[in-house]
């Protein structure tokens, strides 16, 4: 029986970096009625999580966000709502000179490859304090540009994970998102994560149920998968919300 559902967030319960629509949030707090629920992502809390998706859960009616969990940047921070407010309970945060190392790596390899864009919508690299990310059109692109260059640039993708992981082995690489490539300290990873959210929470692997949108071998959800926990595998967020709808008709 599982206990927990849980979910990445870009491309699987939201439009890259968009506001979680009524009908995903309303999914979603239907579901704290009958299982905890987990978001981890790429992304950070403060900047996407928070505003796009986790303040539309909030203002559903009744929602219960206690049994919220929230896990910004691969899972190397985690977030509980407690006493009113949202509070982090670890943070596994990279020293500034292994941030220096990352930033000329990703430059690097992005400008061999001609995937350094001239006139970028916001930053290409930026620090998310646990993890570095890079975003091939800057974190400001529309979803439209971003979805256009994710389908021409599919093999580049998996060059720029591959040159950017010669130059700094001793990192975790993993293509993210639409357009994006995030960087965390060794061993550090979503399977990480779903770790440390067992051993808050007391549940098994065999407990948990992940939707993820890069869930193949090279993407940032495949860890959860590597690691035993029954995962489905969706395009876009219209197909989670169908799940739900099912999952919430039997519960």
């Amino acid at each position: 029986m599982k206990k927990i559902i849980a979910f990445d967030s870009d491309d699987t319960i939201v439009l890259s970096k968009m506001p979680a629509t009524p009908r995903m949030a309303g999914l979603l707090a239907e579901l704290l009625k009958h299982y905890d629920v987990c978001i981890i992502s790429g992304t950070d809390f403060e900047g996407v999580i928070y505003p796009n998706t986790v303040r539309q859960i909030e203002q559903v009616p009744g929602v219960d966000l206690s049994r919220l969990h929230i896990m910004p940047t691969c899972g190397t921070r985690y977030y509980r709502f407690q006493d009113g407010e949202w509070r982090l309970q670890y943070q596994e945060d990279l020293t500034e000179e292994q941030k220096a190392r990352i930033f000329e790596a990703i430059e690097t390899s992005a400008k061999e490859l001609d995937m350094w864009v001239d006139n970028p919508a916001g930053e290409i690299i930026e620090d998310r304090l646990s993890q570095v990310t890079y975003s091939a059109l800057g974190q400001k692109a529309t979803p439209e540009d971003k979805y256009a260059w994710a389908e021409a640039n599919k093999e580049k993708r998996k060059l720029l994970n591959d040159a950017v992981k010669a130059r700094i082995p001793e990192f975790e690489i993993r293509t993210a998102g639409t357009t994006s490539l995030d960087v965390t300290k060794p061993g550090i990873d979503k399977a990480y994560g779903m770790k440390k959210l067992m051993e808050a929470t007391g549940v098994t692997k065999e407990e948990i149920l992940f939707f993820g949108d890069k869930l193949e071998e090279g993407g940032n959800d495949f860890p959860v998968k590597n690691m035993g926990i029954d995962c489905i595998a969706v395009e876009r967020w219209e197909d989670t919300a169908y799940a739900l709808e099912g999952i919430n008709a039997v519960s």
